[in-house]
């Protein structure tokens, strides 16, 4: 299995590192989930005090839901497909609206261990990440069985949501 680089830390480790980081910068922090189904806001909520920071997440695993929840258009979900970086971007972004949050990560991919194909295998992550008014997206491609592929995916996401507020 290949694992990023900040697979170093784990979920924890990075979820209390949120915490100090989070509160120490007074920012409200929210997730939007596909792939993981609410293991990134489980990791966040894991941290006793998470409340003084983490307003939310929605997970939106069916299409539908990014849609109605997430404000991702339609037109995104039929051109790139739900696995894209626009998706990702349109979803970091709805949940930082919807939640009323400074910072949101998304997460949509295939963890499989079906739905691949050629061109998005199974362990294709798109990340998206609302920072304060800016957004981006980053692409992993992850190995290993789907619980792999998760686990990798929430330690990254929690990875740039500390990136984000790391001086």
């Amino acid at each position: 299995m290949s694992l990023p680089e900040n697979s170093r830390k784990t979920a924890e480790a990075l979820a209390q590192e949120l915490k100090q980081l989070a509160l120490r910068a007074g920012v409200k922090i929210g997730t939007a989930e596909s792939c993981t189904g609410g293991l990134i806001a489980g990791a966040v909520t894991a941290v006793p005090g998470s409340s003084g920071y983490f307003y939310g997440g929605i997970v939106s695993y069916d299409n539908s839901v990014k849609m109605r929840l997430l404000g991702v258009p339609a037109t995104v979900l039929e051109t790139d497909g739900a696995v894209s970086s626009r998706c990702a971007e349109a979803m970091a972004r709805g949940a930082a609206e919807r939640l009323g949050v400074d910072l949101a990560v998304s997460v949509t991919g295939i963890a499989g261990p079906d739905g691949g194909s050629a061109a998005k295998p199974v362990g294709t992550v798109w990340f998206g990440l609302y920072d304060r008014g800016r957004s981006r997206t980053e692409l992993k491609v992850f190995s290993g069985g789907r619980a792999d592929v998760r686990a990798c995916t929430v330690r990254h996401a929690l990875e740039l949501l500390c990136s984000a507020l790391r001086p």
